[in-house]
């Protein structure tokens, strides 16, 4: 079959297929008839510099570190930036492409798509990951020059691309008030497993020994960062296990980030060490295995507009496991979530930790909760109907 056009994905924050949002993209595309060819980051597991995979091209470049200051994101991003034209070139004259789609953070790769579509009429699309702005002052940045240096490089891409997909409806506000774009030019394709995929790792039945010889069990999976709030889970735990002394739960928190070791002493610091346990990083087979045997799933996403305005996709795996949720009050959460969730009080974690042994004392809440949530994945949030949105942008980019 003919293609119907060649696509250049660039993506710097997890190398592909690990990022499942990108390698969902590529897949739905390149099922259209598209030739996909991505150029992403080496990472654990993905070390090739090339190779093929379902017939997906992918070029991958090496990065010296993972920056944690404003001076090693400059040298982090020059260095990829550097890589990822180096590579669209070798891209360009193997196997050529109609359109660069790029995938922030950062947001520094329009300057690639800016020099094709100057030189060559390539066509840009921005695909709108993360509200890099915001996400400085999540990690405790201020308003200072880089703060405004990342609006600009915000404007810039948004001002460069042809169109742009945003993963939500906070995203597409963005796009519109702050980037200036029309909202006929923005789509909306939201993150989401591919449920199927998701349900065939689902076991029989929960591993009840996960729990430890507890009662009940509490999950956590995601990023372990400053705005992730792990911190406010552990305090909440806190008030759990030494205050209200509810010793018959176990907490297991998924993931890995810059704040495993601070989160891992913060548990022993307030003794709760022995209810708690960090898996780090694990396959999404065992991931689920986890939260299958949760009575409970949490979100302690600290308030604030980077978190406000973004999708988790926790939530969203919680729902398609039918599990009931806590977390914090805002805008993008409670959309997904809606009454499958309760909503603590904003950076709250006595009233987090409260809203737990709501659920914790009532089952048939809990498991009413999860029956929604379900039910609103399959309805609202399936893979099936962002990619519908997302191959509508394309024949609306080809053909305008």
């Amino acid at each position: 079959m003919a293609s119907v056009g060649k696509i250049l994905i660039i993506v710097e924050n997890l190398p592909v297929p690990f990022d499942r949002r990108v390698w969902q993209e590529a897949n739905s595309l390149k099922n259209e008839g598209y030739e996909i060819s991505v150029i992403c980051p080496k990472g654990k597991g993905y070390e090739k510099k090339f190779e093929i995979i379902d017939d997906i091209y992918i070029y991958r470049h090496s990065l010296p570190f993972e920056a944690k200051r404003a001076l090693g994101y400059f040298l982090e991003y020059t260095c990829a930036l550097f890589w990822e034209f180096v590579l669209s070139l070798k891209v360009y004259f193997e196997r050529g492409f109609d359109v660069i789609h790029a995938c922030n953070p950062p947001d520094l790769i329009f300057l690639i798509a800016l020099f094709y579509k100057i030189l060559l009429k390539k066509k840009f699309i921005f695909d709108h990951h993360d509200l890099n702005p915001e996400l400085w002052l999540a990690k405790g940045g201020k308003k200072d020059i880089f703060y405004k240096l990342l609006l600009l490089v915000e404007k810039f891409t948004f001002m460069t691309a042809d169109i742009s997909i945003a993963t939500n409806e906070s995203y597409k506000d963005i796009a519109v008030l702050r980037g200036g774009m029309k909202e006929e030019d923005v789509f909306i394709v939201r993150s989401s497993p591919i449920i199927s995929k998701f349900e065939s790792l689902i076991p029989e039945s929960p591993d009840e020994s996960i729990k430890n010889g507890k009662e009940y069990m509490v999950g956590y999976v995601g990023v372990m960062g400053k705005q992730d709030g792990v911190d406010y889970l552990l305090r909440a735990i806190d008030f759990i296990v030494n205050r209200r002394k509810r010793e018959n739960v176990f907490f297991v928190i998924i993931g890995n980030g810059p704040e495993w070791n601070y989160s891992v002493n913060l548990s022993k610091e307030l003794r709760i060490d022995n209810f708690v346990f960090f898996t780090g990083r694990i396959p999404d087979k065992e991931m689920i295995e986890y939260l299958c045997a949760c009575d409970i799933c949490v979100n302690p996403d600290v308030v604030n507009d980077f978190n406000d305005k973004s999708t988790m996709n926790k939530i969203i795996e919680y729902m398609i496991l039918g599990k009931p949720i806590v977390q914090f009050n805002m805008r993008e959460g409670r959309y997904s979530a809606d009454a499958a969730s309760l909503y603590a009080k904003a950076n709250d974690e006595i009233d987090f930790a409260k809203k737990i042994l709501i659920l914790l004392d009532n089952e048939p809440l809990g498991k009413s909760m999860g029956e929604i949530g379900k039910k609103r994945v399959k309805d609202k949030f399936s893979w099936k109907n962002s990619e519908k949105v997302l191959l509508k942008a394309y024949n609306y980019l080809f053909n305008s």
